[in-house]
Protein backbone atom coordinates (compact mmCIF):
# COMPACT_ATOMS: atom_id res chain seq x y z
CA UNK A 1 0.00 0.00 0.00
CA UNK A 2 1.13 3.26 -1.22
CA UNK A 3 0.00 6.40 0.44
CA UNK A 4 2.21 8.63 -2.55
CA UNK A 5 0.40 8.87 -5.89
CA UNK A 6 3.68 9.50 -7.45
CA UNK A 7 5.03 6.16 -6.84
CA UNK A 8 2.12 4.65 -7.87
CA UNK A 9 1.90 6.34 -10.82
CA UNK A 10 5.71 5.42 -11.74
CA UNK A 11 5.21 2.16 -10.94
CA UNK A 12 2.27 1.14 -13.25
CA UNK A 13 3.84 3.38 -16.02
CA UNK A 14 7.09 1.92 -16.07
CA UNK A 15 4.95 -1.59 -17.03
CA UNK A 16 1.36 -0.09 -18.69
CA UNK A 17 3.22 -1.27 -22.40
CA UNK A 18 3.41 -4.71 -21.55
CA UNK A 19 1.08 -5.05 -18.94
CA UNK A 20 -1.68 -7.16 -20.84
CA UNK A 21 1.31 -9.49 -22.64
CA UNK A 22 2.45 -10.38 -18.89
CA UNK A 23 -0.86 -11.79 -18.15
CA UNK A 24 -2.33 -12.83 -21.55
CA UNK A 25 -4.64 -15.24 -19.90
CA UNK A 26 -6.45 -13.23 -17.63
CA UNK A 27 -9.72 -11.88 -19.70
CA UNK A 28 -11.55 -14.95 -19.06
CA UNK A 29 -11.47 -14.33 -15.63
CA UNK A 30 -12.53 -10.83 -15.59
CA UNK A 31 -15.47 -11.96 -17.63
CA UNK A 32 -16.97 -14.32 -15.46
CA UNK A 33 -16.03 -11.70 -12.42
CA UNK A 34 -18.11 -9.31 -14.16
CA UNK A 35 -20.98 -11.70 -14.62
CA UNK A 36 -21.42 -12.00 -11.22
CA UNK A 37 -22.19 -8.50 -10.19
CA UNK A 38 -25.37 -8.99 -11.52
CA UNK A 39 -25.57 -5.95 -14.12
CA UNK A 40 -28.60 -5.36 -15.88
CA UNK A 41 -29.27 -3.70 -19.55
CA UNK A 42 -29.04 0.32 -18.86
CA UNK A 43 -26.90 0.08 -15.70
CA UNK A 44 -24.42 2.51 -15.10
CA UNK A 45 -21.03 1.13 -14.05
CA UNK A 46 -17.61 2.57 -13.10
CA UNK A 47 -14.07 0.58 -13.34
CA UNK A 48 -12.00 1.81 -10.83
CA UNK A 49 -8.20 1.89 -11.26
CA UNK A 50 -9.52 0.29 -14.81
CA UNK A 51 -5.44 0.40 -15.87
CA UNK A 52 -5.68 -1.14 -19.41
CA UNK A 53 -9.10 -1.80 -19.54
CA UNK A 54 -9.25 -5.28 -19.47
CA UNK A 55 -13.52 -4.86 -17.15
CA UNK A 56 -14.76 -2.64 -20.03
CA UNK A 57 -15.83 -4.74 -22.72
CA UNK A 58 -17.23 -7.52 -20.82
CA UNK A 59 -18.59 -4.41 -18.81
CA UNK A 60 -19.88 -3.21 -21.95
CA UNK A 61 -21.42 -6.36 -22.75
CA UNK A 62 -23.06 -6.66 -19.30
CA UNK A 63 -25.22 -3.10 -19.63
CA UNK A 64 -25.59 -3.27 -23.48
CA UNK A 65 -25.65 -0.06 -25.78
CA UNK A 66 -27.97 2.00 -23.51
CA UNK A 67 -26.06 1.34 -20.29
CA UNK A 68 -22.88 3.88 -18.98
CA UNK A 69 -19.46 2.34 -18.82
CA UNK A 70 -16.49 4.56 -17.17
CA UNK A 71 -13.15 3.76 -16.73
CA UNK A 72 -11.20 5.70 -14.03
CA UNK A 73 -7.26 5.44 -14.06
CA UNK A 74 -4.81 7.77 -12.04
CA UNK A 75 -1.74 6.68 -14.67
CA UNK A 76 -2.17 7.99 -17.88
CA UNK A 77 0.42 5.72 -19.35
CA UNK A 78 -2.19 2.79 -18.68
CA UNK A 79 -5.09 4.73 -20.44
CA UNK A 80 -2.88 5.33 -23.44
CA UNK A 81 -2.25 1.51 -23.63
CA UNK A 82 -6.48 0.79 -22.76
CA UNK A 83 -6.61 3.31 -25.97
CA UNK A 84 -4.29 1.20 -27.95
CA UNK A 85 -5.84 -2.13 -27.21
CA UNK A 86 -9.65 -0.69 -28.52
CA UNK A 87 -11.00 -0.48 -25.06
CA UNK A 88 -11.95 3.10 -25.36
CA UNK A 89 -15.13 1.80 -27.40
CA UNK A 90 -16.15 -0.05 -24.45
CA UNK A 91 -16.14 3.24 -22.09
CA UNK A 92 -15.26 6.66 -21.34
CA UNK A 93 -12.07 6.99 -20.20
CA UNK A 94 -11.18 9.55 -16.63
CA UNK A 95 -7.80 10.27 -15.52
CA UNK A 96 -8.38 11.09 -12.10
CA UNK A 97 -7.92 9.89 -8.70
CA UNK A 98 -10.88 7.32 -7.28
CA UNK A 99 -10.70 9.24 -4.01
CA UNK A 100 -12.12 12.23 -5.41
CA UNK A 101 -14.07 10.71 -8.49
CA UNK A 102 -15.79 13.62 -10.64
CA UNK A 103 -18.93 11.92 -10.76
CA UNK A 104 -22.47 12.99 -8.80
CA UNK A 105 -23.99 11.03 -5.61
CA UNK A 106 -25.17 8.09 -6.27
CA UNK A 107 -24.99 8.26 -9.84
CA UNK A 108 -24.08 4.57 -11.18
CA UNK A 109 -25.69 1.02 -10.28
CA UNK A 110 -22.10 -0.51 -9.70
CA UNK A 111 -18.32 -0.64 -9.17
CA UNK A 112 -15.78 -2.78 -10.36
CA UNK A 113 -12.51 -2.73 -8.82
CA UNK A 114 -9.74 -5.05 -9.87
CA UNK A 115 -6.42 -4.99 -7.95
CA UNK A 116 -7.15 -1.50 -6.75
CA UNK A 117 -7.36 -1.98 -2.79
CA UNK A 118 -3.63 -2.50 -2.55
CA UNK A 119 -2.58 0.71 -4.23
CA UNK A 120 -5.80 2.79 -1.95
CA UNK A 121 -3.30 5.45 0.39
CA UNK A 122 -6.26 5.80 2.83
CA UNK A 123 -8.86 2.29 2.18
CA UNK A 124 -11.81 3.16 4.44
CA UNK A 125 -11.80 6.75 3.16
CA UNK A 126 -11.13 5.33 -0.21
CA UNK A 127 -13.94 2.78 -0.40
CA UNK A 128 -16.34 5.69 1.34
CA UNK A 129 -15.67 7.26 -1.92
CA UNK A 130 -16.71 4.85 -4.21
CA UNK A 131 -20.08 4.29 -1.85
CA UNK A 132 -20.83 8.01 -2.40
CA UNK A 133 -21.17 7.55 -6.12
CA UNK A 134 -23.27 4.23 -5.91
CA UNK A 135 -27.52 3.98 -5.00
CA UNK A 136 -28.45 2.47 -2.19
CA UNK A 137 -28.57 -1.27 -2.80
CA UNK A 138 -25.67 -1.26 -5.57
CA UNK A 139 -23.39 -3.57 -6.09
CA UNK A 140 -18.92 -2.88 -5.22
CA UNK A 141 -16.72 -6.13 -7.09
CA UNK A 142 -13.49 -6.33 -5.22
CA UNK A 143 -11.05 -8.88 -8.19
CA UNK A 144 -7.92 -10.07 -9.01
CA UNK A 145 -7.22 -12.68 -11.26
CA UNK A 146 -5.87 -14.71 -9.26
CA UNK A 147 -5.78 -15.32 -5.25
CA UNK A 148 -3.98 -14.12 -2.47
CA UNK A 149 -1.74 -17.13 -1.91
CA UNK A 150 -0.98 -17.55 -5.65
CA UNK A 151 -0.18 -13.57 -5.67
CA UNK A 152 2.19 -13.69 -2.86
CA UNK A 153 3.93 -16.50 -4.61
CA UNK A 154 4.27 -14.82 -7.55
CA UNK A 155 5.82 -11.84 -5.83
CA UNK A 156 7.86 -14.11 -3.50
CA UNK A 157 6.29 -12.84 -0.06
CA UNK A 158 4.45 -14.18 2.35
CA UNK A 159 0.50 -13.13 3.46
CA UNK A 160 0.44 -10.90 6.25
CA UNK A 161 -2.15 -10.87 8.69
CA UNK A 162 -2.79 -7.27 8.09
CA UNK A 163 -3.41 -7.86 4.41
CA UNK A 164 -6.32 -6.00 3.70
CA UNK A 165 -7.87 -8.59 1.54
CA UNK A 166 -8.06 -11.07 4.36
CA UNK A 167 -11.72 -12.10 4.89
CA UNK A 168 -11.48 -10.75 8.80
CA UNK A 169 -10.06 -7.75 7.39
CA UNK A 170 -12.17 -7.00 4.45
CA UNK A 171 -15.53 -7.54 6.39
CA UNK A 172 -15.04 -4.72 8.92
CA UNK A 173 -13.47 -2.10 6.48
CA UNK A 174 -16.50 -2.27 4.26
CA UNK A 175 -18.75 -2.53 6.63
CA UNK A 176 -17.26 1.08 8.06
CA UNK A 177 -17.49 2.32 4.88
CA UNK A 178 -20.83 2.11 3.28
CA UNK A 179 -21.05 -1.40 1.99
CA UNK A 180 -22.37 -4.78 3.30
CA UNK A 181 -20.01 -8.28 1.91
CA UNK A 182 -22.61 -10.34 0.29
CA UNK A 183 -19.75 -12.63 -0.61
CA UNK A 184 -16.32 -13.72 -0.20
CA UNK A 185 -14.42 -16.09 -2.79
CA UNK A 186 -10.06 -16.63 -2.46
CA UNK A 187 -8.85 -19.45 -4.71
CA UNK A 188 -5.65 -19.97 -6.22
CA UNK A 189 -7.53 -19.17 -9.76
CA UNK A 190 -9.13 -15.91 -7.81
CA UNK A 191 -10.26 -13.24 -5.71
CA UNK A 192 -13.60 -11.77 -5.51
CA UNK A 193 -15.45 -10.22 -2.84
CA UNK A 194 -18.53 -8.74 -3.42
CA UNK A 195 -20.32 -6.16 -1.55
CA UNK A 196 -23.51 -3.98 -1.42
CA UNK A 197 -24.27 -0.38 -0.80
CA UNK A 198 -25.71 0.44 2.65
CA UNK A 199 -27.01 3.43 4.08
Amino acid sequence: MSDDHTHVQEFFAARAAEWDARFPDDDPAYAAAVAELGLRKGNRVLDAGCGTGRALPPLREAVGPSGVVVGADLTPAMLEAAVRAGRDRAGQLLLTDVAALPLRSESLDAVFAAGLIAHLPNPAENLRELARVVRLGGTLGLFHPIGRAALAARQGRQITPDDLRAEDNLGPLLAGSGWRMTSYVDEDARFLALAVRQS
